[in-house]
């Protein structure tokens, strides 16, 4: 593994677990330095500069961006990792979760870029990575809300590509399927049978089995990578063929 990220600075929200701390991990291993912005920022890798930030505040979020400034100088990377769950359909969640979620998932990309913006301007390597999901390409049963959410991340994507491809920043985002991690596991456990439940989120996915965390790093890595100085605007599909390909039954 080459050294890409040597000299710059990333900033991964929700990095503490789950896809966030993969990617931390890859984007460590390739030099850079890593600020992890997490609720929990006591459970991230010590080797990161981890930091108590709650994306839906945006004063907890421009102490959080000044703190990295303050200690590195500079920031080139902005990975927008951090978000949450909703199940059932539009009938099943009340407005105020409607915003909680929507906070979170969408206003919180904005807040953290928003943030970072005057120094990704700076930046001779600029990168922003949104994490979206098979969510906001395929409608999928008992996921009205999140489907929402991160349809609007993939929407917000493009137009943040366009209104910063002039300053020298590419935007672009992941779109995990069902991933092996402990919100994913967390879920399972609630099911009346999670082994059954495990086999039908594996059957779901063409390749047949879960995606994991270290291969959507790898995706956002491409992407927040200097050698992906041509591609902006762009949702990269993790998710083992389920939204492109439809293979007949075995």
């Amino acid at each position: 593994m080459g050294q890409d990220f040597e000299g710059l600075v990333a900033i991964i929200t929700g990095a503490a677990s789950g896809i966030g701390a993969a990617v931390a991990k890859r984007l460590l291993a390739g030099g850079a330095s890593v600020a992890a912005f997490d609720l929990r920022p006591e459970a991230a890798d010590p080797a990161l500069f981890a930091l108590p930030v709650n994306v839906a505040d945006d004063a907890s979020v421009r102490g959080g961006v000044e703190a990295v400034v303050e200690k590195f100088g500079r920031i080139d990377i902005v990975v927008n990792n951090a978000g949450i769950g909703a199940q059932g359909t539009i009938a099943d969640n009340d407005d105020d979760e409607w915003a909680r979620v929507l906070d979170v998932n969408v206003v919180g990309v904005a807040r953290v870029t928003r943030a970072a913006l005057p120094w990704l301007q700076k930046s001779p390597a600029a990168a922003v990575v949104n994490t979206a999901s098979i969510a906001a390409t395929a409608g999928l049963p008992q996921r009205a809300l999140y489907s929402a959410s991160k349809g609007a991340v993939l929407a917000l994507t493009r137009a943040m590509a366009a209104d910063h491809l002039r300053e020298g920043i590419r935007v672009n985002c992941v779109c995990p399927g069902t991933a092996d991690t402990p919100w994913v596991s967390r879920l399972l456990e609630k099911a009346a049978d999670p082994e059954a439940e495990r086999a039908a989120l594996n059957a779901r996915q063409p390749h047949g089995r879960l995606v994991s965390a270290e291969e959507v790093a790898e995706a956002v890595a491409y992407l927040a990578g200097p050698g992906a100085g041509s591609t902006t605007g762009v949702a990269l599909a993790v998710d083992g063929g389920m939204q492109n390909l439809r293979l007949r039954p075995e």
